[in-house]
């Protein structure tokens, strides 16, 4: 809303400023406008179209021209000086006539320039540097133009009006600006790249922290007379291998199983008289023993 207000305000103030203009200017050119005919730009333009409007390449064989007809994407050519008339601005002290580009364009140092009539053409393209310096020193005295016409290019390397050059001298000639690329490697230098660098607040945060934790931490180590000298040492060996070897022939040795019974613990003889413990051997020899246990009672 504001602003609205203010785009309000500023156009209600232009228009009586606009009138005022308006009303005052049409007094001054009333007297000088009589017995006149007011051509307008597309008046004008009809006026200049057709073949017999054209410019004559054949009278200037150093220039180059182009033409509706025959060259190509004629329509995107951009010409210079907002497509105002490259004449009429040096020549008629800053007329800004737009031009009509099917009388012809000229092309000179890699620039195109339009005109708004055929006799227009013939004299600039006579001696096209003159004419382009008068524009220029035309545009100093009119700095409004500089922005207007496009004359940036120009004016890159040349020297305030203020300074006095004379009329038609440049300092320089323009620079040639032209558009180039580079390709270098990813990570030339690799150096310097800070690996302890790290952009999470909350991560730097923690680090903070342990740090002022660690500050409250402290250490301590006692040694003695018979432990100053003392220090780990560590030994790595080789574990034995277990080996094992696998024959052909697979043998057994069987050994009597010892059994021995004691005999006269308990009980007394007829007599009465106390017995005696004696030890009697049951061990069975070998082949005693496997002839056992292969024996199996029969049923009869």
């Amino acid at each position: 809303m504001v602003l609205m207000s203010v785009l309000s305000n500023i156009h209600t103030h232009l228009d009586v400023v606009a009138k005022n203009h308006r009303e005052r200017l049409g007094k001054i050119l009333a007297p000088l406008l009589q017995n006149v005919i007011v051509k307008t730009d597309q008046k004008r333009a009809d006026e200049t179209t057709g073949s017999e409007h054209q410019v004559d390449h054949t009278q200037f064989p150093r220039q180059e021209w182009l033409y509706m007809k025959t060259a190509k994407d004629f329509e995107t050519v951009q010409t210079e000086y907002r497509g105002f008339c490259s004449y009429s601005i040096a020549a008629f002290d800053r007329l800004l006539l737009p031009s009509n580009p099917r009388i012809g364009v000229l092309r000179h140092r890699e620039r195109f320039y339009s005109f708004s009539s055929r006799q227009a053409a013939e004299k600039f393209a006579s001696d096209p540097d003159s004419y382009i310096l008068r524009v220029i020193e035309v545009a100093k005295k009119s700095p409004e133009l500089i922005q207007l016409l496009d004359l940036h290019s120009h004016f890159a390397v040349m020297s305030p009006h203020s300074q006095g050059i004379p009329a038609g001298k440049m300092i320089e000639k323009p620079v040639t600006k032209c558009d180039a690329a580079v390709q270098t490697e990813v990570h030339p230098i690799e150096s310097n790249i800070v690996k302890s660098y790290e952009w999470n607040e909350w991560e730097l945060r923690r680090k903070a922290i342990k740090l002022a934790n660690l500050r409250r931490k402290v250490t301590h180590s006692v040694q003695t007379d018979l432990s100053h000298f003392r220090r780990d040492t560590d030994t790595q060996v080789y574990l034995p291998k277990q080996v094992q070897t696998q024959t052909t022939r697979v043998k057994h040795t069987s050994v009597p199983v010892p059994s021995r019974y004691i005999a006269g613990l308990r009980g007394a003889n007829a007599d009465g008289d106390k017995t005696q413990a004696r030890t009697v051997d049951l061990t069975l020899d070998v082949h005693t023993y496997n002839i056992a246990e292969d024996y199996e009672p029969k049923n009869h």
